[in-house]
């Protein structure tokens, strides 16, 4: 929905808007630090340098604007996306010029395939030497431009105030995402009138929030007529807030309901309605409730590659109602029967309207299709076989993460097998819980996403849920954790191992465990024990507390003691089996059949 930036944070003051009085003249450095106030940021994650220097030195008197000073850039986009992941608000990173804005790309495509509101501003060297490849010039906006909703390049500081505010209008109305802004050091150095914009107007962005009724007439028909139909819900109810009447839609029309990794929590796991998450590794009812549906209503959600398995045998006989805000990801995988631009929230509380109508004709019979899918969860229900080997299930110990520290917890997740343990075995109950890459699958994401999170929601506990390959990304800021009093909660479910790859290695390629093995705990009976690094002693050095577990009987003291340690972080060695794999699984570029879950893919556990 397009609406006006916030007022202004307190602070110290600021120049008038305009047209109150005559504008303060304010140096560019002094207009960034004015604007993130006036739109309420309150909140940033970033390094400085030379090119972003002058804003440093104008952002040390802020009262109102909170700086983190991250160890890596990297590790400030993902703190920022996790910040606005965890809380709706928009997230924003700062970076110096060069290598310093290059380190934001990780995070700033992350963004932009999960949908996630981000500013990220960077400086950049003087006008004047713009072209002559100059010391740590990049053109960082033509770098971004294929992964920002736009990205701007300001030279005059009197164009400061309205890029920035059009930035965080771009950011946060239509599908959100991330928008760089590029600042060159003479911009703020140099000073100018600071002048607010009344209003914003950007020609040709204009995000349609509401759909055409006729169409959500011909949604709630096909609805009303459906024998089999499934609601497949993405990651765009969560970013519209439409879990509430997405919930009122369900119990209206009695359908199933599947949420993809992006949307876990978007409809609670404890309601009988839902059939778990969709997708490679999806649960058996999900998966096949999409298969053999008639009617498909995708609500924010773009038919990823991970959830159709091969598109062309993905649902064969299901017509589909695809509702977006983007008008571009409708029908670029899956043909709408059903085209709806719009939304989410909005879309589905007009369905709502239209469906009460449309079942006064006919009242749909859901019975036999539930009794196929209660069937299907009673015959495949999620689980998993305890390893061989003497050391810990993983999926155990997540398990028990999430049933010791409760639904209310923020859990972000790095990318791997520990990824789709902690989608399959944490229940979520709400939004905003369950944090992870989606989209771009970005290792080392947990550690940083969960600082963020925890800095937009300082009174939730939050985990990083990581794997030992992942957490050596991105663990130096554990000190940016200990030195700003943010008390997260590691669990490194260390397999000594690059987990998903091997899994991959050990199915499609004989076994041929090739440059996997990362040597971080015991690595099995065919290896000596060797710990390099230490995560415990990491731990230690950075003011953190370390603790490894090794036996079962451990797991639930060590879970406990991180609950109860709020003076610093917490890091848990988890020395788990590196031959755990994570199942169910559809490999890649196959179909969604029983087949191939029941009989060729599943563990024993899940067939006779």
């Amino acid at each position: 929905m397009t609406t006006a930036p916030p007022a202004a944070k307190p602070g110290r003051p600021r120049a008038s808007d305009a047209g109150t009085s005559a504008p303060e003249l304010l140096t560019g450095s002094g207009a960034i630090l004015a604007t993130l106030e006036k739109l309420g940021v309150t909140d940033v994650f970033g390094i400085p340098g030379g090119a972003i220097m002058p804003f440093y030195d104008e952002l040390m008197s802020s009262t109102a604007v909170r700086h983190i000073l991250t160890r890596h850039e990297q590790g400030a986009g993902h703190a920022a996306e996790g910040y606005a992941a965890a809380s709706g608000r928009v997230g924003v990173c700062i970076a110096t010029s060069g290598p310093g804005a290059t380190n934001l790309v990780t995070a700033i495509a992350d963004a932009h395939m999960d949908s996630v509101p981000l500013i990220a501003i960077t400086g950049q060297v003087f006008s004047t030497v713009m072209g002559t490849d100059a010391f740590q010039e990049i053109d960082i906006v033509g770098i971004t431009m294929p992964i920002t909703k736009h990205s701007f390049l300001v030279t005059d500081p009197a164009e400061i105030p309205v890029v920035l505010a059009e930035a965080y209008q771009i950011a946060t109305t239509g599908r959100p995402g991330p928008v760089l802004v590029d600042i060159t050091k003479d911009a703020q150095q140099n000073t100018a009138p600071f002048i607010w914009p009344p209003k914003i107007d950007l020609p040709g962005y204009r995000p349609v929030t509401k759909a055409h009724g006729k169409q959500i007439i011909a949604a709630a028909e096909l609805l009303a007529a459906a024998e089999k139909p499934v609601l497949y819900v993405g990651g765009g109810v969560i970013r519209s807030g439409a879990e509430k009447v997405l919930r009122e839609l369900a119990e209206k029309t009695g359908a199933p309901v599947v949420t993809t990794l992006m949307a876990r929590g978007a409809f609670p796991d404890s309601h009988p309605q839902h059939l778990g998450m969709p997708g490679m590794h999806g649960a058996v009812s999900a998966v096949l409730a999409l298969q053999e549906s008639d009617l498909i209503i995708a609500l924010g959600a773009r038919f990823d590659d991970r959830v159709t398995g091969k598109v062309s045998d993905f649902a064969p006989h299901a017509q589909v109602v695809h509702v977006d805000i983007d008008p571009a990801e409708i029908g670029k995988i899956r043909h709408a029967d059903v085209p709806i631009v719009g939304d989410a929230k909005e879309v589905v509380v007009d369905l709502i309207g239209a469906y009460a109508d449309a079942v006064k004709k006919q009242k749909p019979d859901l019975s036999a299709w539930w009794e196929r899918l209660n069937t299907l969860r009673a015959d495949y229900p999620l689980g998993y076989t305890e390893p061989e080997d003497g050391l810990l299930s993983p999926q155990a110990v997540i398990e028990r993460i999430g049933e010791l520290t409760g639904p209310e917890a923020v859990y972000a997740a790095g990318v791997g097998q520990h990824q789709m343990w902690a989608a399959q075995f944490i229940k979520y109950e709400r939004p905003h819980a369950f944090l992870n890459s989606g989209g771009a699958g970005t290792m080392g994401y947990a550690v940083p996403a969960a600082m963020g999170a925890k800095v937009a929601q300082p009174d939730r506990v939050v985990w990083a849920i990581d794997g030992d390959g992942c957490f050596q990304m991105t663990n130096q800021e554990l000190a940016t954790c200990t030195i700003n009093d943010i008390p997260i909660k590691v669990a490194i479910i260390n397999n000594s191992s690059l987990g998903m790859v091997r899994q991959w290695q050990t199915l499609f390629y004989d076994g041929r465990h090739s440059f996997t093995d990362l040597d971080t705990g015991h690595a099995g009976a065919d290896s000596p024990t060797r710990m390099v690094p230490d995560f415990v002693k990491m731990a230690d050095a950075y003011g953190a507390l370390g603790i490894r577990v090794t036996k079962p009987e451990e797991v639930d003291a060590a879970i406990k003691l991180a609950l109860e340690t709020n003076d610093r972080p917490v890091v848990i060695d988890f020395i788990v089996s590196r031959d755990a794999m994570v199942w169910p699984m559809v490999p890649q570029g196959l179909g969604n059949s029983l087949v191939q879950y029941a009989r060729d893919h599943a563990p024993a556990w899940e067939v006779e």
